[in-house]
């Protein structure tokens, strides 16, 4: 048994080797690019548990969001991902018109480990180019005892 395994991890290193010989360097920074990415998808909030309705742009990273909240508190993350070379570059366009009429509510942008930049926390509008870094990038907003409507558009 023992001598099977070892078999088979030897096997598992050649066609390992061989398949990452085989490839450019581009290629293979391509291929963690996209299980980054694949990764990074999974941090957004499914579209079952919004309170609004969210589509798409060219990615994960862009799109429009709409909602109206009565009494929210938790977060949401709307956009973004994990990704050392996004494909429609680095810089995105954030317009936002937020209006709170109860309770609380920010718009925030978090990357990496660093503390979330808060975007937006009162009623009124946002527009503003962000540049990306390297990695783990979201747009999203959070609420307590939120009341109110959000109106999200990120190109």
């Amino acid at each position: 048994m023992i001598a099977l395994k070892k078999i088979i991890a030897i096997l598992c290193v050649c066609i390992g080797s061989s398949f990452f010989c085989s490839c450019s360097k581009d290629q293979i920074l391509g291929g963690y690019n996209s299980i980054l990415q694949l990764a990074g998808n999974a941090a957004l909030t499914n579209n079952i548990s919004l309170k609004g309705e969210r589509k798409y742009g060219d990615d994960h990273y862009t799109g429009t969001y709409k909602a109206e909240y009565k009494d929210f508190s938790d977060t949401e993350y709307l956009f973004g991902g994990t990704s050392i070379d996004r494909e429609n570059g680095k810089d995105i366009f954030v317009s936002c018109n937020l209006e709170i009429t109860d309770g609380t509510a920010q718009l925030f942008w978090t990357s990496g480990s660093n503390e979330p930049v808060i975007l937006l926390e009162v009623s009124g509008r946002y527009n503003d180019t962000i540049t990306l870094p390297e990695g783990g990038n979201y747009i999203g907003v959070c609420g307590k005892s939120f009341t109110g409507n959000i109106e999200l558009n990120i190109e």
